[in-house]
């Protein structure tokens, strides 16, 4: 497909600032544009070593929200969370600056380039991550955008020279529509964010009219084991690619399963290709890793590029990252946050051969542990014990009736295994070392800030295993 001609956000726009600039897309579009010259700046509620990152990169960054941040801006950039209240989107819309949503910003960053777009409910970005080394172990040297931090690239953005721009494709809130990627994946769909799509009708719509704005050139893979996807493509269709274990162009085949990895054996329409020894565990991260080789085929690489770039992979920060190991006590964090997810990572934590899971679960919003109160429920199954801490707000206002003791007290009713309710993460980090024992698996799980329990835990341990010394 050629090369689309280049458009600037615009010629005579110089000042760029960022209203929420510590999110991890936020932060990683700022230092995209503060490369190509922009003068960017941006605020936040509060510090972070992303906020350090873009310091060092010349970017003027403010801890607050205050219309003065905004005097010397000519174009101001959002998220879906900042409310129009915000002192410094108010100022901007008063003086009639333009304000673009992140996903706009991350539009016209596209163009011009050949855009690879990754979305679903879960696995984005894994799958991503998994795309991106694959990428770069092909030479492809593209633009890439991340939702997590990735040790290959430093952080979780790369500003490469080459044609491709990779990203995920946010669906909470339909933002993926603004994009026009030349090439898509879709991992999975289930309705979670329901504040935004109110039906599943409204979900499947949006990923239509997303499909719809491949080219005909264009390529969309597709999960071939999630039916709600493949009712929404014709099997005629010459842009769709299937990937998957049990169906699927792209397949895994003689599956090996590992404590923290698996072999499988890679087939196309039939053909057996290579083996493949993922380091990152679970049959979910096996399709992750198909869905990344129909994108690097599609790119280009060839079967051996691939299979170096998978086994280089090591997986991205707070997916199953290993935080610590005190002699025989494993520290895990993980961002799952959605009960799918978190089911996925309790299996995969169940391979490792670890005695006992013990889980730390920080609820994600408000509306979302309302919504799936009792898929949480049941979610969380061969586990040894449960800790869930109060609600990650996620900005979101309070909802009556709503919080982390509700969601422990409807679990308890539901399990035999011990679910404890414990509002503060400092508090749970001390409840941690008095339960544990040898060949205890700990894991921290959640989209919020509950991997800060995970580092307490361990420096409470290792202070309590040197005073027994």
């Amino acid at each position: 497909m050629a090369k689309k001609e280049v458009v600037k956000v615009k010629e005579n726009i110089k000042r760029i600032h960022f209203i929420g600039i510590g999110g991890i897309s936020m932060s990683g579009i700022a230092e995209i544009l503060a490369g190509k010259g922009y003068i960017v700046s941006g605020s936040d509620v509060k510090d972070s070593h992303l906020l350090d990152r873009l310091r060092s990169k010349g970017i003027k960054v403010f801890v607050g929200h205050h219309e003065e941040n905004v005097r010397e801006a000519e174009l101001v950039v959002i998220t879906s969370a900042i409310p129009e209240s915000n002192p410094e989107l108010r100022y901007a819309r008063e003086k009639g600056l333009r304000v673009l949503k992140r996903a706009e910003m991350l539009a016209e960053l596209m163009k011009g380039l050949r855009g690879i777009a990754i979305s679903g409910t879960h696995g984005k970005t894994s799958t991503t991550a998994m795309t991106a080394v694959l990428l770069l172990e092909g030479k492809k040297d593209p633009v890439i955008m991340l939702g997590g931090e990735l040790d290959i690239i430093n952080g979780n953005v790369y500003a490469g020279k080459g044609e491709y721009l990779l990203t995920e494709a946010d669906e909470s809130d339909g933002s993926l529509l603004y994009y026009d990627p030349e090439i898509i994946a879709v991992t999975n769909l289930e309705l979670d964010h329901q504040d935004y799509y109110g039906s599943e009708d409204k979900l499947l719509q949006t990923f239509a009219e997303f499909f719809r704005k491949v080219p005909r050139e264009g390529r969309i893979i597709l999960n071939a084991e999630d039916g709600k996807l493949m009712n929404l493509v014709d099997s005629s269709d010459s842009r769709v690619i299937t990937y998957g274990i049990e169906k699927g162009d792209i397949r895994a085949e003689d599956i090996k399963l590992y404590p923290f990895g698996s072999i499988y054996t890679l087939t196309i329409e039939g053909k057996k290709i290579d083996n493949i020894n993922l380091k990152v565990p679970g049959r979910h991260n096996i399709l992750n890793s198909l869905a990344a080789i129909g994108i690097a085929l599609e790119a280009g690489m060839n079967y051996e590029e691939i299979k170096k770039g998978l086994e280089k992979y090591t997986g991205v920060k707070r997916r199953f990252e290993k935080k610590g190991l005190l002699g025989d006590i494993l520290v895990i964090d993980d961002y799952a946050h959605h009960p799918t997810e978190i089911e996925a990572t309790i299996r995969a934590a169940r391979n490792t051969g670890y005695e006992r899971i013990i889980v730390v679960f920080q609820p994600h919003r408000y509306t979302r542990t309302r919504d799936l109160m009792k898929e949480f429920v049941h979610s969380f199954k061969d586990i040894e014990h449960l800790i869930i801490t109060e609600i990650y707000s996620a900005g979101e206002e309070v909802i009556p009736g709503i919080d982390g003791r509700r969601l422990s007290e409807e679990i308890a009713r539901k399990k035999t295994f011990p679910v404890d309710f414990i509002a503060e993460k400092e508090d749970v980090a001390d409840y941690l070392t008095r339960i544990v024992r040898s060949k205890d698996l700990v894991i921290t799980m959640g989209a919020g800030d509950v991997y800060e329990v995970g580092n307490l835990f361990l420096e409470k341990m290792k202070k309590k295993l040197r005073e027994m010394a």
